[in-house]
């Protein structure tokens, strides 16, 4: 099957003139730029309690969490979600769970859902919320679930061609590698695999649990810097 390719340009970063390519099956141009953002839940809240409505100050802002947990984990592998919060009031917070998974802590001074599932886990654990209180106002994530799955024994060959150009034209010079994004999610692609290897183009991410996974790349320079992300392809693990 021929290769399509289409260049691409990011905010001043490398050319991405590259392609992803799923075994021998799924093929994704990469188009488009990348800002670097992830999308996230949140909530806000404002404590109103003791306010004089004659007065002009401004009323201390409550508590806000946000974060995306983590949908899936295979048995013997290690589950760890810890919410972002904050408080500009500054009162102490504390954190709550419902339904969390039996095989799972929760702790309340952080709010970090964590566990390892053994083989008689496997199941998928719905309608789970993690929420948070100054003790004045209390706000809670998005339900969520966690599937548990069995040991992964799957895989995915991937494959893709380097940039050559800067944004300018001129030659890219200073190319040092990749960057594997991976998940269950298109948008919690939270695993990561690094080559540190710039003449690599192909590598098979193995051990995945079935299921559908969703994989894209970066390539990186030198210095650091990441071009933008290539679309999402995916395959699914019988």
């Amino acid at each position: 099957m021929p290769r399509p390719s289409q260049p691409m340009t990011c905010r001043g970063l490398h050319k991405m003139s590259r392609q992803i390519i799923l075994g021998l099956l799924v093929a994704a141009t990469l188009s488009g730029c990348f800002d670097g953002s992830s999308g996230t839940d949140s909530a806000t809240g404002v404590n109103t309690a003791g306010a004089d409505p004659s007065s002009t100050s401004t009323v201390p802002a409550g508590p806000t969490i946000s974060g995306t947990p983590p949908t899936s984990v295979a048995v013997g592998n290690a589950y760890s979600f810890v919410p972002t919060t904050s408080n500009a009031s500054g009162a102490a917070l504390t954190f709550n769970v419902k339904n969390a998974p039996s095989w799972a802590m929760f702790n309340s001074a952080t709010g970090e859902l964590s566990g390892t599932p053994t083989a008689a886990d496997v199941s998928t654990y719905s309608n789970i919320t993690i929420g948070v209180s100054d003790g004045t106002t209390s706000l809670s994530l998005p339900a969520f679930q966690i599937a548990v799955t069995q040991i992964g024994n799957g895989s995915a060959t991937l494959s893709w061609a380097a940039p050559t150009e800067n944004t300018n034209g001129t030659a890219l010079t200073n190319l040092a590698g990749y960057q594997i994004y991976y998940g269950t999610s298109v948008s919690a692609m939270t695993q990561t695999v690094q080559i540190a290897n710039p003449g690599i183009d192909m590598y098979v991410v193995s051990d995945l649990s079935p299921g559908t996974w969703y994989f894209s790349i970066r390539a990186y320079t030198s210095a650091n810097v990441e071009g933008a992300a290539s679309a999402a392809v995916s395959k699914t693990i019988d």
